[in-house]
């Protein structure tokens, strides 16, 4: 069977590129004939994903992060063409949410015998408008500091994030932010709100601990005022989920979630979504995947 196989030339620093030729040499000996997307950035990646998912290919098969799985996701999701990861990004939190071994040969594998078997996993995914996201959407302070980390220049590389860390802790505030949770819409003083369809994001972190991607429902954590002190000793918690337990921190449950603040912009899967005002929606079953730990 064809397998498109999407490489992000600068995932985890080139690390995707390197590990390509292992990916390629795996999928063959497994008796699969994969096709190498030749795309450069993300756009072209989701215009060739979607041309091989039209023409036929019997599988998408994403060699990167989140961001070359949030490309991929663009094509396939609702079309039941599935998905394979190997994780070779610097963020790889969908792998981890979905139980894909980190190693690049033995999640190659793992998916390659669940192609052959005709083994897959039906998953939700998120919808914001046209566009599909499946690990959590997020905004607030977070996405404050990617907006500032892309309008940097200066420094290059991981600093660049830490900068804008600094420089947003410096004019910290709660947003207003109107969260509608199923049709109950109310207003809420927030530093940031994150919606889960899985638990992890920003490279292990895991900011909605009790998300499961096939309940039907979102986790939607959200973290009220607080002060530069206290977000800063509470950010460790992040990655054992024990932050859920702090005073200023709420989650709920819902799979339509409305968010409307003026000036504030929302990532998913570490990728621009759209500007506040967004619908936010739980499509059941809407990903399939491969290659990824039974439930």
């Amino acid at each position: 069977m064809d397998v498109a196989v999407l490489v992000s030339p600068a995932a985890g620093r080139g690390r995707a590129r390197g590990w390509a030729d292992v990916v390629l040499a795996e999928l063959t000996s497994a008796g699969l004939r994969p096709q190498v997307l030749p795309a450069v950035t993300g756009a072209e990646a989701e215009v060739q994903t979607r041309a091989a998912v039209s023409g036929g290919a019997a599988a998408v098969v994403a060699v990167g992060g989140d961001g070359t799985a949030h490309a991929a996701l663009q094509a396939i999701a609702g079309t039941g063409t599935p998905l394979g990861l190997v994780p070779a990004g610097t963020g790889n939190d969908l792998a981890l949410a979905l139980g894909v071994p980190a190693d690049a040969r033995a999640a190659t594998r793992a998916l390659a015998d669940d192609l052959r078997a005709g083994a897959a996993r039906t998953l939700d995914a998120g919808r914001v408008g046209e566009r599909w996201w499946a690990t959590v959407l997020c905004c607030g302070f977070d996405s404050a500091v990617t907006d500032r980390a892309n309008r940097l220049r200066w420094p290059r590389g991981r600093r660049r994030y830490d900068v804008a860390v600094l420089l947003e802790l410096a004019r910290l505030r709660p947003y207003e932010i109107t969260l509608g949770l199923d049709g109950e819409v109310r207003t809420v003083p927030a530093t940031m709100i994150a919606v889960g369809n899985t638990a992890w994001y920003g490279g292990g972190l895991r900011i909605c601990p009790g998300a499961d991607p096939a309940d039907g429902l979102f986790d939607v954590t959200v973290v009220g005022p607080t002060s530069r002190g206290e977000l800063i000793r509470t950010r460790p918690r992040l990655a054992d989920g024990t932050h859920v337990e702090h005073p200023s921190v709420s989650v709920f449950r819902a799979s339509r979630v409305e968010l409307a603040c003026p000036g504030v912009t929302t990532y998913a899967d570490g990728e621009p979504v759209a500007p506040l005002p967004v619908v936010v929606e739980c499509v059941p079953g809407a990903l399939t995947v491969v290659g990824t730990a039974r439930a």
